[in-house]
């Protein structure tokens, strides 16, 4: 299972070009939905409200998942600390690509004034199986889609996304 999601942040990281950030990483707006997860135009995984504030289920995973794994370091509702930067305002900018990079394998910044480190989640389980839900539920933060409590209503379940749990889990 190490060497899979080793493989899986290499991939990320040579499919961004390297850990930068771009001006904009494009429009949100869902376009396409495949066994109940959106993309938008250029096939990254995006979120999806409905007028009456019902958010798709893996914007209400990663809130759930962003809190249980996340939160202790970027505040509780992605607008950071003294601690670690506000992934709200990152994923403004950051692409999928680099999302991926930076959870799996961390990043460490070092300055004359401060070092910060992020550690590597690319082994854990309860993050790694969950890269997708936690990019879509802060794209959603950061596009303002979302606001700071849980969301009250979502999507079912999909049958795909608990075969693919459950794979990445080593549940039969």
């Amino acid at each position: 299972m190490r060497h899979i999601w080793s493989v899986i942040a290499v991939i990320a990281f040579m499919a961004s070009g390297s850990v930068t950030f771009a001006e904009d990483v494009g429009d949100p707006t869902a376009v396409k939905s495949e066994d109940g997860k959106y993309f938008d135009k250029d096939g990254n995984p995006t979120f999806k409200v409905s007028a009456d504030g019902t958010v798709d289920w893996y914007t209400y995973s990663g809130y759930r998942r962003y809190h249980s794994e996340c939160h202790v370091c970027h505040g509780p509702d992605g607008m950071g600390s003294t601690y670690a930067p506000a992934l709200k305002d990152s994923l403004k900018t950051m692409s999928y690509g680099d999302f991926l990079g930076v959870v799996a394998s961390g990043r460490k910044n070092v300055s004359s004034s401060q070092e910060n480190v992020m550690p590597a989640f690319g082994d854990n389980t309860n993050v790694a199986c969950y890269m997708d839900d936690l990019y879509v539920y802060l794209r959603a933060r950061a596009n303002d889609a979302v606001g700071r409590v849980r969301p009250g209503k979502r999507e079912d379940k999909p049958a795909a996304y608990t075969q693919a749990e459950s794979a990445c889990m080593g549940k039969p």
